[in-house]
């Protein structure tokens, strides 16, 4: 899960909350939080949101969780080039949750399982926000290209020639539209 910037920004400024009565209201042992604070409010997703930091926030923002963050799934090291799953990325990016599955099963391509196993991942952790699965949209969606595994092909008279297996990295998030 990660936290969105201008949506947290607007909910401070509806709850006349400072980033420094948002930074008591975070417990969280060994980071420096009014810096993360900032550095979420900045876009950047360092240091990771947990769970426990986003009801924290909600709480004293007086707010729901799927108000301000947008739950992303990522699947590391999948069997298919990156070039191939973006081509079954791109069929549902911006499409409601429940067209996306149905989208997913019926594609006939092989990265379609892994986009389909991270996207359900998604769902599922928008759910434990309490969020509308009916209000679901896929608004996050992009593939890596992950490191390539180094084999070796036999040949003619002894010789062998290398060829890579590839690998990719996919990511999803979905989003409570209205």
């Amino acid at each position: 899960m990660r936290i969105q910037a201008d949506k947290l920004k607007d909910a401070m400024r509806n709850a006349g909350v400072s980033i420094d009565d948002l930074a008591s209201a975070i417990d969280r042992p060994g980071i420096t939080v009014s810096s993360a604070l900032r550095n979420w409010l900045a876009g950047k997703g360092e240091p990771r949101v947990r769970r426990e930091d986003l009801d924290h926030l909600s709480e004293a923002l007086a707010c729901a969780p799927k108000d301000i963050a947008i739950f992303m799934s990522a699947s590391r090291m999948q069997p298919s080039s990156a070039r191939k799953a973006r081509l079954v990325v791109d069929l549902i990016r911006g499409a409601r949750v429940d067209e996306a599955v149905d989208t997913l099963k019926f594609c006939n391509k092989r990265a379609a399982k892994m986009v389909l196993k991270t996207l359900k991942t998604a769902i599922a952790d928008a759910e434990l926000a309490d969020a509308d699965v009916g209000m679901l949209r896929v608004t996050h969606t992009h593939v890596d290209e992950g490191p390539g595994v180094r084999r070796f092909r036999p040949k003619d008279r002894g010789r062998s020639h290398p060829y890579r297996k590839y690998q990719s990295h996919i990511v999803v998030g979905v989003e409570e539209v209205a």
